[in-house]
C-alpha cells in the first residue's frame, strides 16, 4: 500500500520442505494472510501487515475518484435509506434485533422508549454475516472506503475486514456527518451529514 514501509525477516525454514516464512512489517504491526509464491523450487508464504487509512472527506473523494476505491456503507438500513453515496455497496455492521427471548424484549422496550423515540435509532445486534457478505462481493485486494455516520462503526468494520485479510481499507474520520453537501453524489431524502438525525430531536 502507498505510504507503508516494510521490513523483512525470515522466521523459519526447512530444507526438507523447502519452505521459508517471511514477515513484511509495517509500523502498526497488524497481520493479514499473504499468498503462496513459487520461486526456485521453493514455496514462500508472505504475511503482509495491513494499515487502515483514516482520511477527511476531501481525501476520501480523491481515493474514490482517482485511486479506484469502492465505497462500502456499513450503517443500518434506516440511515442508509435517508442518504447514501451514489453507487456504493451496503453491508450493515449491525442488523435489527428481532429476537423474542424475555431479556431481548425488555432491552428492546427500554431502547424504544428512549433512543428509538428521541433519536430514531433502531434496536440492533451485530451482523453475524458481515465479513462473509463483504467477502462474497469483494476479493481481499479490493480498495474499500468504509463509511458510517460518525466513524465508530466504520472503524470497527475496518478492523474486522483487516483481520479477515483485506489489505486496502480507508475510513472517513468522524464519518459522513463531516461530509459537506456536494462532496459526493448522494441518493436519499436528506444530505449525508444529516442522515443520522431522526426521532423527536428533529422536531
Amino acid at each position: 500500500m502507498a505510504g507503508t514501509a516494510f521490513s523483512t525477516s525470515c522466521l523459519s525454514s526447512s530444507s526438507n520442505l523447502g519452505t521459508c516464512w517471511l514477515v513484511l512489517k509495517t509500523h502498526n504491526a497488524r497481520v493479514v494472510p499473504g499468498k503462496l509464491l513459487p520461486g526456485n523450487g521453493r514455496r514462500r508464504m508472505a504475511l503482509i501487515k495491513a494499515e487502515v487509512k483514516y482520511v477527511n472527506a476531501e481525501k476520501a473523494k480523491e481515493l474514490v475518484e482517482a485511486d479506484g476505491y469502492t465505497v462500502l456503507d456499513v450503517r443500518d438500513k434506516n440511515q442508509f435509506e435517508r442518504a447514501h453515496i451514489k453507487s456504493c455497496s451496503h453491508v450493515p455492521l449491525f442488523v435489527e434485533n428481532k429476537d423474542n427471548d424475555p431479556g431481548t424484549i425488555i432491552k428492546r422496550q427500554l431502547h424504544n422508549n428512549f433512543s428509538g423515540l428521541f433519536y430514531g435509532l433502531p434496536f440492533t445486534k451485530p451482523n453475524p454475516e458481515f465479513v462473509q457478505s463483504v467477502k462474497s462481493q469483494f476479493p481481499p485486494e479490493s480498495k474499500l472506503l468504509v463509511v458510517c455516520q460518525e466513524g465508530l462503526r466504520s472503524a470497527a468494520a475496518a478492523s474486522k475486514l483487516e483481520a479477515a485479510g483485506f489489505e486496502n481499507i480507508a475510513c472517513i474520520t468522524s464519518g459522513l456527518q463531516t461530509v459537506k453537501p456536494g462532496t459526493f453524489d448522494s441518493v436519499g431524502s436528506t444530505e449525508l451529514e444529516n442522515a443520522g438525525k431522526a426521532g423527536l430531536v428533529t422536531i
